[in-house]
């Protein structure tokens, strides 16, 4: 990748990102706004503030809901691989220093706050040989473990880590194996192969893994979360270590591992399943004769008696969609969701601006926004750090990129990665929670505007924003009364973070179980009512007086304002409306009635307590009429 050099590509975001306003508290009346765009004419570029306003906006508005939260957020990263230390460890050492500034220093670079460390080898090492912590002769095994040792990771691995937790100390370890050792295993080798079905083996992996856990907090890295086995269901690894472990025999690891862990190291967690949103086709290609391909892993898992020592799951991008992570936290609403692994990639001529344009807007909309907006408490890319061959590697991945690439001249460049993690780990902290904000683009691309808001622990939000479109979007951002108004190049990201923001803010009214039907288009009427500005009722015609939507609450509730919500869609609102309220769906009285010139149209009431409500278009334009939302508030 042609990319400009390290210390050029961070000169316009750290001269940014370390100055005055970066480091006071901006006043509460304005949003900072930091914008990363496709072409690299700004990388985490801070721009001039913008300044609340009292009232709306024509506008397709983002309406950030702070009374509404979701997941609480563990951190973002990627991972200091054997290949990524080697990589930096190929820098002098000043040059090595300023790299992890730029990565983990809060304020000189872009926060990283979660790595994933392989337990022994991977695909990504530099080493000769694939390894564990636990290597024997073969035919030989080692139940005792005596053979253990963690002094491959004392060189280069471990060291990286202690200076990362240094500069950031709120960064967070997770530890996952790509195969036990090969005496553990049925083919007595790293690559491919399944754990003997023998509770002895069982007892001596989970002891294995303990042992890995004291031993990296012994050198002064203790692990947050552990995985008992990276991609599960991948049985055909290229020549690189991986291991084929259904459902039962992860459950019986972890009922093992369980309780020796929690009295050895409380604060670890463990993360089921570990792989993709849907189980690959070729992986459910290469199930055995006979056996169930478990395209429900996951499920499967939290169901079994070791679901009692799961703190929830983790998934990787390499099939299906984010969605599948809501699905999931809908089955199992105790359990948390963390998105741990996606690498970067490109075809093989693809050109160095074509790799930054798709690699930044496929990450800004799918892992950025997609896996956050369902349920992610972590996005965690895969390499941090690779040379300009991709490498070093052994097996697997040849196209895979890093956040930060080492050039044969020496330089060190940022790749899009670095700023689609950087636009959160640079803004959202450790502990913040992700609030309401509405959202109209879609991980499938539909060319609008993507976003999720977080508030910090110190009360601040942080806002990220994405533009689908190739073209320039003008929007707007509200909170309760006060708005502003903001234009997005084609296919960039941005951060807005704020303070304090004194507003009329609303309470949303649940249409939880509610249901819609409507005039025209009855079949999807649904979806104005599902929270998803994504989806979208229409009309599918001309506006014309007397076309109407009527939601069933299913029981009487009160509210005193209504929005209607027609997203991005530019003119497909109603050029008049008429409200009205029921108690039977027969006896109807209007409560308001008006005309808008807005992609959102906010119509205050008097409290009000009704089971039905109609919206009734009384105006006419040719253009459809369009609702993403139709949300109520007390």
């Amino acid at each position: 990748m042609r990319t400009q050099a390290f210390g050029v590509a961070l000169a316009l975001a750290t001269a940014s990102l370390t100055g005055p306003a970066a480091q006071a508290h901006p006043p509460s009346a304005q949003a900072q706004v930091w914008v990363t765009t496709p072409d690299r004419a700004e990388l985490l570029h801070e721009r001039a503030p913008v300044t609340f306003q009292r009232g709306a906006s024509d506008r397709t508005t983002i309406t950030v809901d702070p009374t509404t939260s979701y997941q609480t957020m563990d951190g973002f990263g990627a991972s200091i691989t054997d290949s990524s230390a080697n990589v930096l460890y190929r820098l002098s050492p000043a040059d090595r220093e300023q790299t992890l500034r730029k990565l983990f220093d809060p304020k000189q670079g872009i926060g990283v706050s979660f790595l994933r460390q392989p337990v022994g080898s991977s695909d990504f090492t530099a080493e000769a040989e694939h390894y564990t912590y636990d290597d024997v002769p073969a035919g030989h095994t080692d139940f005792g473990l005596t053979q253990f040792s963690i002094a491959h990771d004392q060189q280069q691995v471990l060291p990286l880590l202690r200076r990362a937790k240094q500069l950031n100390p709120a960064v967070k370890v997770m530890a996952t194996p790509w195969s036990p050792p090969a005496w553990m295993k049925t083919a007595d080798s790293l690559v491919g192969g399944r754990l003997k079905d023998d509770p002895k083996v069982y007892d001596a992996y989970a002891r294995y893994l303990v042992k890995f856990v004291q031993a990296y907090a012994k050198a002064g890295v203790p692990v947050d979360f552990l995985s008992v086995q990276n991609e599960p269901q991948n049985r055909k690894p290229s020549a690189y270590p991986g291991t084929d472990m259904p459902v039962r025999e992860e459950a019986a690891v972890i009922e093992a591992l369980g309780p020796l862990l929690h009295k050895a190291s409380p604060r670890t967690k463990i993360l089921g399943y570990d792989h993709n949103w849907t189980t690959h086709p070729g992986d459910i290609a290469s199930t055995p004769p006979g056996e169930d391909p478990e395209t429900d892993y996951p499920y499967k898992l939290l169901q079994t008696p070791a679901a009692k020592w799961i703190a929830g799951t983790a998934y990787h991008c390499y099939s299906g969609d984010p969605s599948k992570q809501t699905e999931l936290h809908n089955s199992f609403p105790s359990k948390g969701i963390w998105f741990t692994e996606c690498s970067g990639s490109h075809g093989p001529t693809d050109t160095p601006p074509q790799i930054f344009r798709g690699t930044l807007t496929w990450h800004a909309r799918t892992l950025m926004l997609g896996t956050t907006r369902n349920w992610a408490k972590s996005v965690v890319n895969w390499n941090i750090a690779l040379d300009s061959t991709g490498g070093p590697h052994l097996g697997g991945c040849d196209t895979c990129t890093g956040l930060v690439t080492l050039q044969p001249d020496g330089t060190v460049t940022t790749d899009a990665e670095y700023y689609t993690i950087g636009h959160l780990s640079k803004f959202v902290k450790a502990g913040a929670v992700r609030i309401g904000s509405t959202s109209y683009g879609t991980t499938g691309w539909n060319g609008q505007l993507m976003s999720a808001a977080f508030r910090n622990p110190d009360g601040s939000t942080a806002l990220l924003v994405h533009n689908e479109n190739d073209d320039p979007r003008s929007f707007a951002v509200a909170i309760g009364d006060k708005s502003f108004e903001y234009e997005l190049p084609g296919g960039s990201i941005a951060t807005f973070t704020w303070d304090r923001v004194s507003a009329d803010v609303p309470h949303p009214v649940s249409l939880d179980g509610a249901t819609a039907t409507a005039s025209v288009n009855g079949t999807e009427a649904g979806l104005a009512i599902d929270a998803d500005g994504s989806t979208v009722w229409q009309s599918k015609q001309a506006q014309s007086p007397g076309q109407w939507v009527q939601v069933d609450l299913g029981k009487a509730k009160t509210f005193r304002q209504v929005a209607l919500d027609s997203g991005g869609n530019a003119g497909d609102y109603a050029r008049g409306y008429d409200v009205a309220v029921s108690n039977d769906g027969v006896h109807w009285r209007t409560v308001a009635t008006g005309t808008s010139t807005a992609q959102l149209t906010t119509v205050n009431l008097h409290p009000t307590s009704a089971r039905y409500l109609r919206i009734t278009a009384t105006g006419t334009a040719p253009n459809w009429w369009t609702l993403a939302d139709i949300r109520l508030y007390r």
